[in-house]
């Protein structure tokens, strides 16, 4: 099936009117020559690729890490129906039986592809070895210095599910631990108080990834560096930032992609349950309670948790606060099949890829959303 009159993000990163086609769940033909009269006409509208989230925990009243396969199935549905057509749900800090659960479900889940859901493309591993002192929502009774053998077992036992592992590279045995897991998967710096030689090191060992940029970690000071500029004068590490409005003021948003430039940038909800549920919401995150209020989910103690937004919603406030389109679109699609290593399936409009796209409406008002070629309802 062709579709014309689109205004198209390319696989170049920009924008062109033309037409394309899809066969059998794939990109066939991009702005080809010749296009049937039959083509199905989208009279201008803007098409995106389905957006890919990296960092979220979960939605709906259930959260990834409760390790309830009928729960993770709701969550992917949601995620659908919100223009993300592949995920990569994050855990959180707990025992490493617990862990093993929500693993294990992930694997059946990406094993059985349940149909009208987004597609689990990995699992981020968000702890547990963290900094106690930017523990953040994190649980502390299950802080873990890096252990290498102990998350290769979990690698191991979920069929090599993780695709993102964090650590905070302050603490002892850090860079080893980056060297062993950059040759399993991406590696991200998170949680943490490191100064900047600890970060830098971390880096150059092969971490290529900045879990919720400001979130969790040192602000820049001009005689204490700290993570942030390590991270910028590394081209190789990418930088995810929450955009849900609540969690990092626009401007600073806006300083991000300056620094980082719309290459490098990753935008993500870190949802958690909350996400779809009515403001006053009480709920277990980690094994601690959180309520949402205000749009924002915090501990008791005030301590801002997990967001209660959806991917989409971020995109379109990062869209609102003067980051251009074609950097907001990457940060949404393509950096983050990166930082999965998919790249070479989604994140981007190219023949031969899965057919996983978004027909937005003007101004990103609304949207229709494509798996692999089929409209979902």
């Amino acid at each position: 099936m062709f579709y014309k009159n689109a205004r198209i993000f390319g696989g170049d990163f920009a924008f062109h009117t033309g037409a394309f086609e899809v066969v059998d769940g794939k990109f066939g033909a991009v702005l080809p020559q010749d296009v049937p009269q039959d083509a199905v006409d989208l009279h201008g509208a803007t098409v995106i690729p389905g957006l890919i989230e990296v960092h979220s925990h979960g939605n709906s009243g259930y959260d990834f890490s409760d390790g309830c396969y009928e729960g993770l199935v709701e969550m992917a549905r949601y995620y659908l129906r919100c223009g993300v057509t592949s995920f990569a749900p994050a855990s959180m800090t707990l025992p490493y039986d617990v862990l093993a659960k929500a693993f294990a479900n992930a694997q059946r889940f990406s094993q059985e592809a349940p149909k009208g859901c987004s597609v689990l493309r990995g699992v981020h591993m968000e702890g547990p070895y963290f900094s106690y002192k930017k523990r953040g929502a994190q649980n502390p009774e299950y802080l873990k210095l890096p252990d290498y053998d102990g998350l290769k077992k979990l690698y191991d036992d979920c069929g090599g599910m993780l695709r993102i592992v964090d650590v905070a590279p302050e603490l002892e045995g850090a860079a080893e631990f980056v060297e062993k897991v950059k040759e399993l998967c991406t590696v991200s710096i998170a949680h943490t108080d490191s100064d900047y030689d600890h970060a830098k090191a971390a880096f150059d060992a092969g971490a290529t990834h900045l879990t919720h940029l400001y979130n969790a970690m040192p602000g820049i000071h001009h005689r204490n560096p700290g993570v942030i500029p390590a991270a910028v004068e590394n081209p190789n590490v990418r930088a995810e930032i929450i955009c849900d409005g609540m969690h990092i003021h626009p401007a600073s948003v806006r300083l991000a992609f300056s620094m980082f430039g719309g290459e490098r940038m990753i935008i993500i909800s870190d949802s958690g349950r909350c996400a779809g549920q009515p403001d006053g919401t009480t709920f277990d995150i980690g094994g601690q309670t959180a309520q949402l209020i205000g749009g924002v989910a915090k501990l008791a103690d005030g301590t801002i948790a997990c967001s209660a937004a959806n991917l989409w919603q971020c995109l379109t406030n990062v869209l609102s606060w003067g980051i251009a389109e074609e950097d907001a679109v990457r940060a949404a699609t393509y950096n983050p099949a990166c930082a999965l290593g998919v790249q070479d399936v989604v994140g981007s409009i190219e023949t031969g890829k899965q057919a996983d796209f978004i027909v937005c409406g003007e101004g990103y008002a609304d949207k229709r959303v494509f798996l692999a070629g089929v409209e979902q309802a």
